[in-house]
């Protein structure tokens, strides 16, 4: 598997699309009534796999959708686990450490 290179800012940036795609999401759910039953609720995990999918397909409609299933901060949370796992996994697959996997992903010199 190839190695994606991120700018330094790449991971404020994400932050502040998470940040920008809850607001706009909760000023949706200001004006939208709920119609029918109750609706199915998310989990943090769920929400950050949408929301991670969505920003690497470019899907602004599904970083929105996934942005307003659960708080900003359980967002943040769900998105730094899944990080988390993904180096793990993508390092035990390399047969590198996590620091080398992660600094690769982000585009920095090795340590």
């Amino acid at each position: 598997m190839a190695a994606m290179a991120v700018d330094r800012g790449g991971v404020i940036r994400l932050f502040g699309r998470i940040r920008e795609a809850w607001d706009r999401s909760r000023a949706v759910r200001r004006t939208e009534g709920r119609t029918g039953g109750e609706q199915r609720s998310h989990n943090l995990f769920e929400a950050a796999a949408a929301y991670v999918s969505a920003c690497a397909d470019d899907d602004q409609e599904g970083i929105d959708e996934a942005a307003g299933w659960v708080s900003p901060e359980a967002l943040s949370f769900g998105v730094n686990e899944l990080a988390c796992r993904a180096v793990i996994a993508l390092a035990r697959e390399r047969g590198e450490s996590p620091r080398v996997v992660a600094r690769a992903l982000l585009g920095l010199p090795a340590a």
